[in-house]
């Protein structure tokens, strides 16, 4: 792979693409403070594994049942819109959460409440932001390396966050996070006001919402490497992501610490998230991209079992640098690899679907990790979810040389990249089947 240090951030050559950039970078550290504040006073104030999960739950499930709406949306509407609505919700939910712990008006039930909402702006916006990439950089050879600068943003953004955390609950309480990441939402509505994109022509007949819907059904699940790539999200997410629920409790209990131990070990995933996303920018295409994931899968769930077992600090440090990079190199390459070979007409209902993959089965894994860390204990829990992801990478790594062909010619029917040599009739008929 021929790489120049110049490629990592030619995405930002494009004026829209730097402003968001710049916006969401800020905003970001706000959320990352919020996510970590969150578990932390929910455990806190409750000291119950089950309700620690049940809040994960409520915030993610609206995507179960305004996902498929929302794709229709990003598809038919203006994605640009879209987002500064849900972006200044946001501002909203965030600003209240913060001011009723600071008042000392907050209840576990609050929470319950406020964690929902933000469940259902996040299920609109996640379609529309992540089909809205291409409209900022203007061009289809440019995505790649926009999703991974995007990925690169987000866990730098989670370097800074969770630590932040930390020394602010230590020095004044978590209501105070929530309200900075109330206000850090005005850098990136800000940049949403500055952006100027045409507005996109819809040259689709006007169908029922429910037919639209279908298509991108059909679309999506016809397809062998969509099909794949949407279950390989529900997959590790449902058993993979769930670590992060369990992490106050790693924290606290096992290792003994505090809110500060908890935005370190969650900083230390966003080191490794961070060298990942930043290895993907400098690729130029996504040819061998599904191997790479498969690999990488193995060594999160390798890493998720040792950190399971580890009682020390040091050591679970240096697993969740690996965790971070194995985690970062598998949800990332799927983003890329979806958004490379997606029809433009279909690309807010696909995404979708990715985000309903990503978001509508982690609540599940949030209460399942919350009940079997109840049960037998959280690093039995983790165990478990460690060796179906494992099981699942050798799944993947079984089926690479029949999903690699079809990727290739799918990404260049879309000018991505070239496959020389490429029998375009068969794999044609390949893709389908």
């Amino acid at each position: 792979m021929n790489i120049k240090l110049a490629d990592l951030f030619k995405s930002l050559t494009v004026k829209n693409y730097r402003i968001f950039f710049a916006g969401q970078s800020i905003s970001l550290i706000g959320t990352w403070m919020q996510r970590t504040t969150m578990g932390w006073f929910v455990y806190r104030l409750t000291g119950s594994p089950f309700l620690l999960g049940l809040v994960g739950f409520l915030s993610q499930i609206p995507s179960v049942f305004i996902g498929p709406f929302a794709g229709v949306w990003a598809d038919r509407l203006h994605r640009l819109n879209i987002i500064r609505i849900t972006q200044t919700a946001a501002l909203i939910q965030a600003s209240v959460l913060g001011i009723l712990v600071l008042t000392d008006m907050i209840t576990i039930w609050h929470v319950v409440a406020l964690s929902l909402l933000s469940g259902v702006i996040e299920a609109v916006d996640a379609p529309a932001r992540q089909a809205f990439v291409i409209e900022l950089v203007g061009k289809k050879t440019l995505l790649p390396n926009a999703i991974a600068l995007n990925s690169a943003m987000f866990n730098g953004a989670r370097l800074i966050g969770p630590s932040l955390a930390g020394i602010i609950i230590a020095i004044s309480n978590e209501g105070m996070c929530f309200l900075i990441n109330g206000i850090s939402y005005i850098a990136v509505i800000i940049s949403l006001f500055l952006i100027s994109v045409p507005v996109r022509i819809n040259h689709e007949k006007v169908y029922s919402m429910l037919s639209k819907i279908r298509q991108g059904w059909h679309y999506s699940f016809s397809n062998v490497p969509i099909r794949y790539f949407i279950a390989n999200i529900s997959m590790i997410t449902l058993f993979g992501m769930s670590y992060s629920v369990l992490m106050p409790i790693f924290a606290k209990d096992i290792l003994k610490g505090d809110a500060k131990t908890l935005g370190y070990l969650i900083s230390m995933a966003g080191v490794g998230a961070l060298a990942g996303a930043l290895y993907l920018a400098l690729r130029n295409s996504v040819r061998n991209l599904s191997l790479k994931m498969t690999y990488a899968l193995g060594l999160f769930s390798l890493a998720l079992v040792v950190f399971a077992l580890s009682s020390s600090y040091t050591l679970s440090m240096f697993l969740m640098l690996l965790i971070g990079i194995g985690m970062m190199l598998q949800m990332s390459s799927s983003n890329m690899i979806l958004q490379t070979i997606v029809d433009d007409d279909m690309r807010g209902r696909v995404m979708s679907l990715h985000s309903m993959a990503f978001m509508s089965v982690a609540p599940f894994g949030s209460l399942l990790a919350g009940w079997l860390s109840k049960t037998i204990g959280a690093p039995y829990a983790l165990l478990i979810s460690a060796g179906v992801c494992l099981s699942w990478a050798v799944y993947g790594f079984s089926l690479h040389r029949k999903l690699e062909p079809q990727i290739d010619i799918m990404a260049s029917r879309h000018d991505v990249m070239a496959v020389p040599g490429a029998d375009v009739s068969e794999l044609a008929l390949a893709i389908n089947k």
